[in-house]
């Protein structure tokens, strides 16, 4: 599990005096709630990426900001690294914590302080669940448009680590287009703004470099978010097809057409059968791939646009066409394919979730290539995908007791991602870099951009005591690893494979 990266990482990370930090903090902050024992710290070793473990040298929980402000100015005279965490459901190891460093828990900082109907804007602090904004907002016919799949649990300042998405981002965007400022803690413990009520903010637009920078420029503590009116009408689709290159063929072909639906996801066999198996949602057990297209806005339009997405479909070569005859029908239909991970968990003792991007008209191709990847590697995967904006989630089915599977699932995880990378595309959408794609960022950015990227990170945070480690590799870290990017995937070195 990347242990080569552990140690390097260990070794670059100066000595910490951890009985005199805690008495510092003790003295500082005598009602800060300060986690030291094993067995107190053990339930915060992983994320939701769960194959990579670490236990933290301290676990923080403050309430207030002061505390928050005190504690980075004390571990920033320490030199203290400090991984801020949310709800820990990441799925990139972004929130993993060190063993020479403080894990920062931010779960009680879980108020709604605003939900503003006129200005169309809420403002919450880092540990409310984003579902949790649109039930608030609700009542106002308002809701948080952003729907990642563990809406439920999730919390908002997560959603701006890793600038998160879901269903239905495809038309309404992902986090960075849907907050207007966030509140943070520097390195330093000062507090800054960045965004602003209005529209617009004049100077460098620093909000939006800060959604995706996973936890390494600053801490946040409040966040102010757009609020969308409900759309009187939603409409879903489900399509079936009896090959996964026409079902993502079909994906262009609706985009083409000049709609843009809600959301638009597909899945293949493998993920219908668990999901159906575990939700009951009504999906066709024999079909090879689904698309659910989802429609909204004004009854009319949505009307006529059902019958163009219809039509497309057809001509596409769907085998079975299907619109959800109530609310309660397209919940279902919602809630299979917002439970796929889960689902598969019911029928692989362990999965890795994988997150990259390509452009729509490359995914028959990128299927294909998955499909023979599955092969070589002697492993399953389960596809689930945002189709319509091109963010594939391969679901790599492996058993970690059996010997080595691990590492292949990991091997077979990375090959996923440079294909995405060899299209065109991307290796995250939403889930981040943070532990377990770093290698990969080697493959898609070159030395001026990882430049630039750590000159990002030392004009917030000089020390690198912000989450050092990951999502930005050294270039030293892409020197030695580099190799097995270049000669067309060709690794010179196969005993760095799981590396």
């Amino acid at each position: 599990m990347n242990l080569l990266y552990d140690e390097q990482l260990d070794g670059e990370l100066p000595a910490v005096d951890r009985e005199a930090l805690i008495d510092d903090l003790k003295q500082a902050l005598p009602e800060l709630e300060v986690l030291h024992k094993r067995e107190d710290l053990q339930p915060y070793e992983c994320d939701g990426l769960s194959a990579y473990r670490t236990l933290p040298m301290l676990v923080v929980l403050p309430e207030t900001l002061e505390q928050v402000q005190t504690l980075m100015k004390i571990c920033n005279q320490r030199k203290v690294p400090v991984v801020a965490r949310g709800a820990g459901t990441g799925l990139s190891g972004g929130a993993l914590p060190l063993e020479k460093g403080v894990l920062l828990v931010m779960a009680r900082f879980n108020r709604i302080l605003e939900v503003n109907p006129e200005g169309r804007f809420a403002r919450v602090q880092p540990g409310v669940r984003n579902l949790a904004i649109s039930e608030a907002a609700a009542p106002h016919k308002l809701y948080y448009a952003p729907d990642p799949s563990s809406q439920i649990a999730c919390s908002i300042g997560g959603n701006v680590a890793e600038n998160a998405g879901g269903v239905h981002c495809l038309k309404y965007g992902l986090t960075v287009h849907n907050v207007m400022k966030v509140e943070i803690i520097t390195v330093e413990g000062e507090r800054m703004t960045l965004g602003a009520d209005s529209l617009d903010a004049p100077g460098f637009d620093l909000l939006a470099l800060f959604m995706g920078s996973e936890g390494m420029l600053g801490i946040v503590v409040e966040v102010t978010v757009k609020l969308l009116p409900a759309p009187q009408v939603a409409k879903v689709l489900m399509a079936s097809f009896d090959d996964v290159g026409k079902a993502g063929q079909a994906v262009g072909d609706i985009i083409s057409a000049g709609i843009i639906p809600g959301g638009l996801e597909m899945m293949d066999n493998l993920a219908i059968r668990a999901a159906e198996d575990f939700i009951h949602a009504g999906y066709p057990v024999d079909a090879e791939a689904i698309l659910l297209c989802e429609l909204d806005g004004v009854e009319a339009d949505v009307h006529a646009e059902c019958d163009r997405v219809k039509a497309v479909l057809e001509k596409s070569g769907a085998t079975e066409i299907s619109l959800a005859k109530d609310d309660e029908e397209r919940k279902r239909f919602w809630a299979g394919r917002k439970n796929a991970f889960p689902a598969v968990g019911r029928i692989s003792p362990d999965y890795y979730c994988m997150d990259g991007t390509i452009p729509r008209r490359e995914l028959p191709g990128v299927l294909q290539g998955i499909a023979d990847l599955s092969k070589e590697y002697g492993l399953r995967v389960a596809n689930v995908f945002h189709a319509g904006d091109g963010n594939m989630h391969p679901l790599i089915l492996f058993d970690a007791n059996q010997e080595g599977e691990l590492e292949r699932a990991e091997a077979l995880g990375g090959k996923i991602l440079e294909l995405c990378v060899a299209v065109g595309g991307s290796i995250t959408g939403e889930h981040g870099v943070g532990r377990e794609k770093i290698n990969q960022m080697c493959s898609q950015f070159n030395d001026d951009e990882l430049e630039t990227f750590h000159a990002v990170k030392a004009a917030f945070d000089p020390d690198r005591l912000l989450n050092p480690g990951k999502n930005i590799p050294t270039l030293h870290r892409c020197a030695e690893f580099g190799a097995m990017h270049i000669h067309n995937g060709e690794l010179p070195f196969p005993e760095l494979e799981r590396f």
